[in-house]
């Protein structure tokens, strides 16, 4: 079993835990890990996914544009975050396979 530094195991977790769409076996191969040691360093980290959906009444319904200028926000804050854990997992590894 490989050893995962601790900054690694936490943005796997806040990876996972913000992308309630995607399954385990998605999210690990974005991360270049089995998609066993996922399940584990959530269930190490005591974190889970939201369940359900929240419901919010809005006070009138967004228009159009409004849906997709916050559809696409959400995607780009999605689309970083993922950049940053690959960019911090492929400079973990890269010093790895130097030793």
């Amino acid at each position: 079993m490989k050893n995962y530094p601790p900054q690694f195991k936490a943005d796997a977790v806040a990876l996972y835990q913000s992308r309630p769409q995607a399954t385990i076996r998605q999210v690990a191969a974005d991360l270049g890990i089995t998609p066993e040691t996922l399940p584990n360093l959530v269930r190490a980290a005591g974190a889970s996914r939201p369940r359900g959906r929240r419901v919010e009444v809005p006070t009138e319904p967004p228009t159009p544009l409004e849906a997709e200028e916050a559809a696409l926000r959400r995607r780009v804050r999605e689309l970083e975050e993922e950049r940053e854990i690959l960019r911090k997992a492929a400079k973990y590894f890269a010093g790895e396979t130097r030793c």
